[in-house]
């Protein structure tokens, strides 16, 4: 079971790095895979949410760096040493590899567990967005196969993971908020009722 189900990984990892490969995807997939490339979309985000989204804005902040700090530390020392997997590109042969392959394990892809961390928890507080930062972070994620570097499960488990990770942060916020302010409306009505 387990080698049938490896074998569908590589076919789909081939059809990701090497089938559907072309020119505008040699360049365009490298390059929102490089983190560095992205600090000027995801400061943007952040300056935006912090000047014109006021307190919810804020907030958003708050939990997303949270959420990110969370999403990565769990993704690359607690899943990717339990699980062990070796990248495609360092156990497959022929893999068309536009980056540097790394010495990191594979499962799960930290690109797809923090971006769609970042897009379930932004879309959580701005649900007009979701569309548009799931479509960001897929499009991060499947450039990991695209280069190389990551198996398809790999950034199917790490958007599973980003997901849940984002998804707990802020159902923990909002059930922190109604206890926070359930709480401040009954002290707050038995000081009335005592004046």
């Amino acid at each position: 079971m387990i080698d049938w189900l490896y074998s569908i990984d590589v076919a789909l990892f081939r059809f990701g790095n090497e089938t559907i490969a072309n020119p505008a995807g040699d360049w365009f997939f490298p390059f929102i895979t490089n983190l560095r490339n992205m600090i000027v979309p995801y400061a943007l985000l952040v300056l935006g949410l912090l000047f014109f989204g006021k307190k919810r804005g804020a907030v958003t902040v708050l939990l997303l760096i949270v959420t990110i700090t969370l999403a990565d530390q769990i993704s690359s020392f607690v899943v990717k040493p339990w699980v062990g997997r070796l990248r495609p590109c360092h156990v497959l042969d022929d893999v068309r590899l536009l980056v540097g392959c790394g010495s990191g394990k594979s499962f799960t892809s930290s690109h797809a567990t923090n971006n769609f961390a970042l897009a379930v928890l932004v879309s959580h507080f701005y649900p007009v967005a979701r569309p548009w930062l799931l479509l960001f972070a897929s499009l991060v994620a499947f450039s990991r196969v695209y280069v190389g570097v990551h198996y398809p499960s790999d950034i199917l488990g790490g958007a599973v993971l980003g997901t849940l990770i984002a998804l707990a942060v802020a159902y923990l916020w909002e059930q922190g908020s109604r206890r926070v302010t359930s709480w401040y409306q009954t002290r707050r009505s038995a000081k009335e009722q005592n004046t």
